[in-house]
Order: C-alpha cells, then structure tokens, then sequence
C-alpha cells in the first residue's frame, strides 16, 4: 500500500508540474483545483450528514427515519433541489444589498478554514506555521453573517435572535480560544501538523492531549456545540416567538447558505477536536501492539481512517445532544460559557503551563515526559 500511495503522490507531482507550466494561469487552476478538492467533498459530506442525524433521531425515537427517497440516502439532495427552486423572498423595507451579503458572510469562514485543516501527515492545503492563528480568525468572522443578518432584515424577531446569537457565539468563542491556549501550550506549535505530531508517542491513545488536557477538551468540544447553535444551546429560535431567528425572512437558496454554514461548521469542529485532543490521524494502538504483517500493519498504523472515524464520532455526538437533551435557558447557558468555562480553561492553562514546565508533558511522549 505504501507503493500505491507514493506512486500517487508521484503522479500529483508531475500533474502539478505540467499545470505550473502555463505560467501564472496553471498557478491558480491549480489552486481552484485544491480548492474545489475539499469544498466539493464538505458539501456532499453536508448532505449525508443531515441524511445521517435523520436517521440516527429516527432511531433514537424508535422511528425509521428518511427511507423512501433511494432508501433514504437521497433526501437530503431532494431537500437541496427543493430548497434551490423556492422562490427568494426580501423584505421590501429590507437592505437588500447586506440581506444578500450576510449569508455570503456566514459561509465564506465556514469553508475558509478548512485550508489550514490537516488530513493526513501529507494532505493539507496550506501548511502553514500560524495555522492556529488563522484558524482563530476565520470561525471568528461567522458571527459578523449572523449579526448582518438579522440587523438587514428590518425585522424585530431578526434582530432579536441575531442578538441572542451573536451573543452566545461570542461568549463561547472566548472558551474555544483559551481551551487552545492550553493546547498551544502543550504542542508548543501553531502548526496544525505539528500539534498532531506532538501527540505521538509510545503510550497511542494515552499519548494525545486528551487525557491531560480533559478539561479543555470537554470546554472546547460543548463550546463548538453551543458556537454553531445547536441544540441544548439552540436560542436562536426563541420560546416565545418560535421563530428561526436572524434567518426568519430568509428563504429559498438564500436560507439553504446558512443551513449549508451550519452543518459545514459542525463537521469542523469534530475535525478540530479529532486533531487538536485525539491525535487525529494517529493510531490508538501503540506501535508495538501492531503485527508485522502487510496489510493489518497498515491499516491499525496512522492514517486518515483514523481521522475520518473520530470525526463521525464526533458528529454524531452533535446529533445525540439534540436527540437527548433539553434546550437550556439563555441565562443557563450565558452563566455556563462566562462562570464555569472560562475560569476552568484559564485555571487549567495554568495546569498545562506547569506539567510543561516539568517535563510531565512533552510534545511527541504525551503524559511521561522526555523519552
């Protein structure tokens, strides 16, 4: 297997050649290229996600679930062709050039990120030393969509849920943000290949910041949760208006960017928490645990599997919280991100910055220090 795979990375590479040969053109056809090789795939992986919480609800509620549009697999794409041929609606007092913008707003960071997200030891866009950084800024710029939103829709309920969530996404923003402070720390990296790398070590999965990290890791992971409004933390859609919120005078294609927003960032942050907490393309199983035979060494060594299938562990998490558990009050949930997350992350910082310093945590060893 590991022929097949560097003789792909050979043909890349002569592909890449001859495309940079046309000069400046070949340069950005390439680029658009890799561009369209991760934005095409979180679309599709969009429209079997939502296909996958409908079924999973459907299960946990001892129902079917979607299972008559090709079995099931193909509502979503009926949802989308529905949702691309319904008319789109503005209000007439409305400011028709930010209602426009707003949802271009929310989508554009959704899939800006994913250059800097790695999917293997070799596969990322951009490899760059501030990943972390840009990281930051990207999912930061979503909440500016949400506002824009709900303030160009001259709309009282806009507003108001574009408040309410503004609000919240800003506050758990400041959760994410010190909870990978703490994983700075411990990777002593802003490189997202580095961060992964410094997770390996000889105790597999008791090697990844998981375990010294737990707190952060639960801070970060139920702080992605309430970032991306999905339920318990779904005060978007108020009690007392039962309204969509900052989207309620939105329709058609329109609607469909920020429903598209939603998802594609919740499939992020399961990538983010596979790669930051779990190692993510990095076997559980230690090295000296796996046999020395052809394909069973390959397939429980590191490689993207393991990325793919913590990463639908992660998404399904999302959806069993919905399943599972109750919306919680706005003033619950506003208490939860500033007196409980915070101070926790901030505390724990503190914890990191001192196993650090003593060598309990090392980058490439995890918790045992210096090999």
């Amino acid at each position: 297997m590991n022929g097949l795979i560097q003789s792909i990375n050979h043909t890349i590479q002569l592909f890449h050649d001859w495309l940079t040969g046309f000069g400046a053109i070949g340069t950005v056809a390439w680029l658009v290229l890799l561009i369209l090789l991760i934005a095409v795939p979180v679309i599709i992986s969009v429209a079997f996600y939502v296909v996958w919480e409908r079924k999973l609800i459907g299960w946990m509620h001892v129902r079917h679930g979607p299972m008559y549009v090709g079995f099931g697999v193909f509502q979503a794409f009926a949802d989308v062709f529905k949702l691309l041929f319904k008319e789109v609606i503005q209000p007439s007092s409305a400011s028709k050039f930010l209602f426009i913008l707003a949802p271009l707003i929310t989508l554009a960071p959704a899939f800006a990120a994913w250059a800097v997200v790695p999917f293997d030891d070799k596969l990322v866009l951009a490899n760059v030393n501030a990943g972390l950084l840009y990281l930051l800024a990207m999912t930061s710029l979503g909440v500016y969509g949400i506002i824009l939103a709900g303030w160009a829709s001259n709309s009282k309920y806009a507003v108001l849920g574009a408040m309410r969530s503004a609000a919240q996404v800003i506050s758990y923003e400041i959760s994410m943000g010190f909870a990978l402070v703490g994983v700075l720390v411990a990777a002593g990296s802003l490189n997202m290949t580095d961060i992964v790398h410094a997770q390996a070590g000889r105790f597999g999965l008791f090697s990844w910041f998981w375990l010294p990290l737990l707190p952060l890791f639960l801070i970060y992971f139920i702080s992605g949760v309430a970032e991306t409004n999905r339920a318990p933390f779904d005060v978007v859609e108020g009690e007392s208006e039962i309204v969509a919120g900052h989207m309620v005078e939105y329709s058609g294609s329109q609607f469909a960017l920020f429903f598209l927003a939603e998802y594609a960032n919740m499939i992020l942050v399961s990538f983010l928490t596979a790669l930051f907490f779990l190692g993510g393309w990095l076997s559980p199983i230690p090295a000296s645990w796996i046999p020395d035979v052809p394909v069973v060494s390959t397939l429980l060594g590191n490689g993207w599997w393991w990325l793919l299938a913590k990463v639908a562990f992660f998404a399904s998490v999302f959806i069993w919280f919905r399943a599972a558990f109750p919306r919680y009050r706005y003033d619950q949930i506003m208490r939860l991100g500033w007196k409980v997350f915070i101070p926790i992350a901030i505390f724990w910082i503190f914890v990191t910055a001192l196993l650090a310093y003593y060598g309990v945590i090392a980058p490439g060893n995890g918790m045992g220090g210096q090999a």
